[in-house]
């Protein structure tokens, strides 16, 4: 396992007016298991774009060396064939086709010009062993959870007899069991001697698995740890990720709580009619001011089915029940009417649902309350300006300037943007549904810290979080959903890992 099966020399990568790689030099052993962090904007994602072609021979400076020979990738395809797969956090698969053919798209099995799809099926229940996932080739995708799709993109990499596989972000989507099993699989194709990549936010997996572990700050490399050595420490991944140590990542806060209650829900369900069957079943719950309440459940517990439910209803859910804000009932039939009551919600899908990733930072900051940056219906560019800029500045959004668009910023200053969106609204209720989900350990503990400063301010936020640790860690108090049901509310004091996994479980 000394022999490198892969050299990256002195890698520099430039977009207009950023250097996102700076002489970035990386080094991964054949057999091992190579962690790559960092904070989001550190140059990972880019670096593994420039080994996989998706910025060609020519677009960057420096050397890849694979299996001892300098490669001049042109593409995706060239880097294919040398033996290397990538797999992204957002799924590359077609969910109206069967395993078998997603399998082996792009790759088919012939016989002559014509597809011998007795062949592909076998191979890919062969390949589906191979990743221990039971599930009949000829199943749709769309019919698979994440955690299944996310096995099905690993089994379509070794059906192209990969040498070094690289995973970005693989278990952002995931629940923990799942996570645990994608994690073992991991540690299964290293003995098989598959080489491994993984870029990871979730330090407790990296110190899991990782043999090695190379840190990139600001498009540098940083360092490089070595876990037979006793190296791959929490705190010393924190300490070089982000500069500075950081003992605590769950800010300080103290749990003063008024006993004044922003908002209550009572009796509600919600019968959800695509899938026939009630998603919800008699809520109950309330959340105070300056008050943190955490939802904990497991994946497909109803947590979010919940928080959008009772935040307009865009779903269109069958609903009954009721909801007071400030003691006085309400009903809110779209969206707008939640907004204009005081209740707002941040998705966990920012990307698709939360910003409009081709405008830029001030369009998106401003979008949800335009009212009040307009007059006659036209936007006073002057106050929008203003107003981005002051949550630019309060939020330390971290860009070159509102103009940019969002497409361009890390994830973690995405997340930072749908925050002012909703913020922009005057809630006094904030839903934040999985808050911090795939941004480094820099960006969520600057996440925790607005959060804090809401809450003592006034506002009542509800968290939403698959990370217990999270939970635990912010809330006052905690909900445990589980199959559409409140099954236990438990106040920080008496809240464990334990005991919310037992009541989500119920």
């Amino acid at each position: 396992m000394n022999t490198p099966i892969l050299e990256m020399k002195n890698i520099t990568k430039e977009f207009p007016g950023v250097k996102a790689l700076d002489n970035v030099s990386f080094q991964v052993k054949e057999g091992e298991i190579h962690c790559l962090v960092g904070e989001n904007g550190a140059g990972k994602s880019t670096l593994m774009k420039v080994l996989s072609g998706v910025y060609p021979f020519g677009s960057f400076s420096g050397g890849i060396y694979f299996d001892g020979e300098l490669k001049k990738f042109n593409g995706t395809l060239s880097s294919e064939q040398a033996g290397i797969a990538i797999i992204y956090q957002e799924l590359a698969l077609v969910p109206e086709m069967t395993v078998f053919e997603n399998i082996f798209l792009g790759n088919e099995i012939k016989s002559g010009l014509i597809i011998n799809w007795n062949e592909t099926i076998q191979q890919a229940a062969d390949v589906l062993k191979k990743v221990g996932l039971s599930v009949n080739p000829s199943t749709k995708v769309k019919e698979l959870g994440v955690g299944k799709q996310q096995l099905v993109e690993i089994a379509k990499a070794l059906s192209r007899n990969v040498k070094l596989l690289i995973l970005d972000e693989p278990t952002s989507a995931l629940n923990e069991v799942d996570s645990e099993n994608l994690l073992n699989l991991l540690l299964g194709l290293k003995h098989q001697g598959v080489t491994c990549i993984l870029i990871s936010h979730k330090l407790k997996e990296v110190i899991k698995i990782a043999d090695t572990v190379t840190v990139l700050r600001d498009g540098k490399t940083i360092c490089t740890l070595d876990a037979s050595k006793g190296e791959v420490k929490e705190n010393l991944l924190i300490k070089y990720m982000v500069g500075r140590e950081i003992n605590n990542i769950y800010p300080q806060r103290e749990h003063k709580v008024s006993n004044e209650v922003t908002m209550e829900v009572k009796n509600w369900s919600a019968y959800n009619p695509l899938v026939g069957r009630d998603i919800l079943k008699d809520i109950n719950f309330n959340i105070k001011k300056g008050e943190i309440v955490g939802f904990a459940g497991l994946m497909g517990s109803g947590r979010t089915e919940l928080a959008k439910s009772i935040y307009g209803n865009p779903d269109g859910f069958n609903t009954k029940g009721d909801i007071y804000i400030k003691g006085k009932k309400v009903h809110f039939n779209h969206t707008s009417e939640a907004l204009k009551h005081g209740v707002a919600y941040v998705t966990e899908d920012r990307k698709r649902d939360g910003l409009i990733l081709i405008q830029d930072v001030k369009s998106n900051i401003t979008l949800a309350n335009l009212k009040e940056i307009s007059k006659r219906g036209v936007v006073n560019v002057i106050d929008e300006i203003h107003i981005s800029t002051e949550y630019k500045d309060s939020l330390n959004i971290k860009t070159p300037s509102i103009e940019q668009k969002v497409m361009n910023l890390s994830g973690g200053n995405q997340q930072k943007v749908s925050v002012a969106k909703n913020l922009f609204i005057h809630p006094d209720v904030l839903i934040l549904d999985e808050p911090t989900r795939g941004i480094d350990v820099g960006a969520k503990f600057e996440i925790y810290t607005i959060m804090n400063a809401l809450v003592a301010n006034g506002m009542s936020i509800i968290m939403i979080s698959s990370e217990l640790p999270e939970v635990l860690g912010m809330s006052d108090r905690v909900y445990v959903v589980s199959s559409g049901r409140i099954t236990g509310e438990l106040p920080i004091e008496e809240a464990t890992q334990e005991k919310i996994m037992e009541l989500a479980t119920d």
